[in-house]
């Protein structure tokens, strides 16, 4: 299910070196903590909790609020638990830019080690990014898509979008355990700062809409085409 979103101001830079080297670590121990005394889908439960989150980053060191948690966090997570996932029976997939394109072929590369339904969970990993790309037209392009899987198939997404124009980065959390649609009201929080209207398909309310929209691919291009000139602003005339 679709936990939340928080907003953060985009900033721009590497996390250097000794840094990283430390969140690795320190990631790495609180990660198997976690699972050990209360298991791997207290791990997802956390990690889809944008406050949780937040206050991680702050205690592996990226102690501001910055785009930047998000990345630094899930790249450390990346490392330190992959290095361990068979004993720890968690899989993190996908990244930052190219990295989160090589997330179905990592989920399939992990589902023929676990036996899950690599399918399954590639289909899961794209409508996720889908919704948030295109369902919820909020000004934010996705730029970040992580993916992590439990040994059992239970999932979460952390996953952000940027608004260059406003200089804002936008993080989505995702958790599988009580999901029943992707596309009508899949989350069960949101936070973050109100930046006026959107479009929101994923709203209870947005049916007609959606059916709306269904009902205009039926139509030519041509008759579409005069039904927006209809409405469209007349900037000639004066």
């Amino acid at each position: 299910m679709k936990r939340g979103y928080a907003d953060l101001p985009l900033h721009y830079g590497t996390v250097p070196p000794w840094l990283a080297q430390r969140m690795c670590l320190l990631g790495g121990a609180i990660v198997e903590a976690i699972v050990m005394e209360y298991g791997r889908m207290a791990l997802l439960q956390r990690l889809s909790d944008p406050f949780w989150f937040q206050s991680l980053g702050c205690v592996l060191g990226m102690d501001w609020h910055s785009s930047g948690i998000t990345t630094s966090v899930m790249n450390a997570l990346k490392k330190a638990i992959n290095r361990r996932s068979e004993e720890l029976g968690v899989y993190v997939c996908g990244g930052r830019g190219k990295a989160s394109l090589r997330t179905p072929e990592e989920l399939l590369a992990i589902a023929d080690r676990t036996g899950l339904n690599g399918d399954e969970l590639v289909k899961h990993s794209r409508l996720s990014a889908k919704v948030d790309n295109t369902a919820v037209q909020d000004g934010f392009q996705l730029y970040l898509h992580s993916f992590v899987v439990t040994k059992e198939g239970e999932w979460a997404v952390v996953q952000q979008g940027m608004n260059p124009n406003e200089r804002m980065a936008r993080r989505y959390h995702w958790l599988s355990s009580s999901l029943r649609s992707f596309m009508e009201e899949p989350h069960t929080s949101v936070c973050g700062q109100n930046q006026g209207q959107i479009l929101n398909l994923t709203d209870r309310h947005a049916t007609p809409t959606k059916k709306g929209i269904l009902e205009l691919t039926k139509e030519t291009p041509d008759k579409l085409m005069r039904e927006v000139s209809l409405i469209l602003p007349r900037h000639h005339e004066v």
